[in-house]
């Protein structure tokens, strides 16, 4: 289905483990209440569009109960290796605010059931795999292929076929494939998955040219050309944080600090980790914002793109406060302290910005 890749991404421990939406749903997950409701939400709407394929609903919401279960375990609150930004709260906060604005500003028309239901199974599945060896000449990420090869097992143990619903694996390719950030940018060795969110952009606007190199005929194929179209839904969905609530954006980026750090094996309370997470927090971030973050659809920029420009003069504000603190002889000790100030700096700037860009 997609271009090969040099090597494969067979089930671990955890996908051996958890099976089944039925073992997943045994597990004690904290926020089973909420996925649950947030699944009714998004997918109850649906059934009158469903038609004879209403079974698929159902099926659709144990993936993503499983996909969950097992993002949790892997790097989330129920295993040892909690990753602070690719845990289980990203596939929350992608089905619940970001696709709930998304369906705010266009309605349920504007997009086919099939495909809302492709845009949660990706927030579901997207981050399942983040400890793959990054492999630097490879357009998608080793963690992104790992994460489509174990979302069409998802798919299989929840029902799909893979006839009768091609279009749903072959979304998924497309967009968790899109959602790759770019990391050649880096000239060091290959980013971790926390730096990559602010050293590159989303593959999903160059996966035309991609498959044109591998398969100059892929848009005669069912279905793909609309999967490519999804795949920048899908990228804008992934990178909304910068449209949310300014605390809530700040957060995000507190969060990736967090697991930049925990990735380079640097304590937060040492000496040695204050000016990296300065520098994540102040130049990366604007860096990122202000040059490589962009919306790529229009249902996308119509929904966030307001709230990105709210949060633009703010976010310059923020570092440039930072900095003048530095720059006083105020430089937070460590890396701790680094994100105390720039959490309590941007609470004071939380409220009614000026013009956006300003």
């Amino acid at each position: 289905m997609l271009p090969a890749f040099p090597r494969s991404f067979p089930p671990d421990d955890v996908e051996t483990r958890i099976a089944s939406a039925d073992d997943a749903r045994r597990l004690p997950r904290p926020d089973a209440a909420r996925l649950e409701h947030l699944l009714s939400e998004r997918l109850g709407p649906l059934l009158p569009f469903a038609g004879p394929q209403a079974d698929r609903l159902p099926r659709v919401a144990d993936a993503i109960v499983l996909a969950h279960a097992r993002t949790s375990l892997r790097h989330g609150r129920l295993g040892e290796d909690y990753h602070a930004y690719h845990c289980e709260d990203h596939i929350l906060e992608i089905l619940d605010g970001r696709i709930g604005r998304l369906i705010a500003h266009g309605r349920l028309h504007a997009l086919g059931w099939r495909d809302w239901c492709a845009l949660a199974l990706f927030a579901a599945t997207h981050d399942l795999r983040q400890r793959e060896p990054a492999l630097r000449d490879e357009r998608i990420g080793a963690n992104e292929r790992a994460s489509i090869e174990e979302a069409w097992r998802i798919l299989d143990a929840c029902g799909f076929s893979r006839t009768d619903d091609e279009d749903f694996y072959v979304d998924l390719a497309l967009m968790i494939g899109g959602s790759t950030f770019d990391a050649r940018r880096s000239s060091g060795p290959v980013p971790n998955a926390a730096e990559m969110l602010q050293t590159g952009g989303a593959l999903a606007p160059s996966l035309p040219a991609y498959l044109d190199l591998h398969d100059p005929r892929w848009r005669e194929r069912p279905h793909w050309s609309h999967a490519a179209q999804l795949a920048l839904i899908a990228a804008d969905l992934d990178t909304a944080n910068v449209a949310e609530p300014f605390l809530s954006f700040l957060a995000s980026g507190e969060r990736l600090c967090r697991e930049r750090e925990m990735l380079c094996g640097r304590r937060l309370d040492a000496v040695d980790s204050a000016t990296p997470v300065l520098r994540f927090l102040t130049d990366a971030q604007e860096t990122y914002f202000f040059d490589l973050h962009r919306f790529h659809s229009p249902a996308g920029r119509h929904a966030f793109a307001a709230g990105k420009d709210d949060n633009a003069p703010r976010l310059r504000a923020l570092c440039a406060g930072v900095r003048a603190r530095v720059a006083a002889g105020a430089a937070p000790p460590t890396g701790e302290a680094a994100i105390a100030l720039y959490r309590s700096l941007g609470a004071t700037l939380a409220g009614p910005a000026g013009p956006a860009g300003s």
